[in-house]
């Protein structure tokens, strides 16, 4: 009859290893997408803030070319007659390397591409650390599921509860990375 009822004691038992196996394989499969999209929305940041400081580089490199030819332009214009014409290109040429610098109204002047392509860096390194919080959450996870696997075989009550202590912290870990804790 003792047998029957440890029997019965080690079902139940291996029921509540179960699920908390079953919770922490949820908590571990929310955690895995939660962690692809942090990881995708980094990929997105780099991007833009790569295009960004590209779209920079244009135009400063438009503003250079502008700027040495309004240098160059007055010497250029010595005596042969066009200087009234030299003058208003000089002027717009000038009128052009100051909207470069900065346009605030289309946000696409170099400040507001610096300013923008910065933005987009730590955006990306948000996303990239959430990433790296999301892939040691999956670990502890999975290393809590492996171990509360074990303790259903070994019948060893201490695996259990560090089973349940690897995932609670699995779990704490991507909770508070989405709510963005931390």
């Amino acid at each position: 009859m003792q047998d029957h009822a440890d029997t019965i004691t080690e079902a139940r038992s291996n029921r509540r290893v179960a699920l908390l196996i079953a919770a922490m394989a949820l908590a571990l499969a929310l955690t895995e997408v939660a962690g692809d999209d942090a990881k995708t929305e980094a990929q997105i940041r780099n991007v833009e803030s790569a295009n960004l400081w590209a779209f920079f580089q244009a135009k400063t490199v438009r503003q250079t070319m502008l700027r040495g030819l309004s240098d160059m332009l007055p010497v250029l214009e010595a005596g042969d007659g066009r200087e009234a014409d030299a003058a208003r290109l000089l002027e717009r040429w000038q009128a052009s390397i100051q909207r470069w610098e900065s346009e605030p109204e289309t946000n696409e002047g170099r400040r507001e591409l610096m300013a923008r392509a910065k933005q987009a860096e730590a955006a990306r390194d948000e996303a990239m650390w959430r990433d790296s919080r999301f892939d040691t959450a999956s670990a502890a996870l999975q290393v809590g599921i492996v171990v509360a696997s074990a303790a259903i075989i070994t019948g060893t009550g201490a695996l259990i509860w560090a089973g349940a202590a690897l995932g609670a912290a699995g779990a704490l870990l991507s909770l508070t990375t989405v709510l963005g804790v931390g």
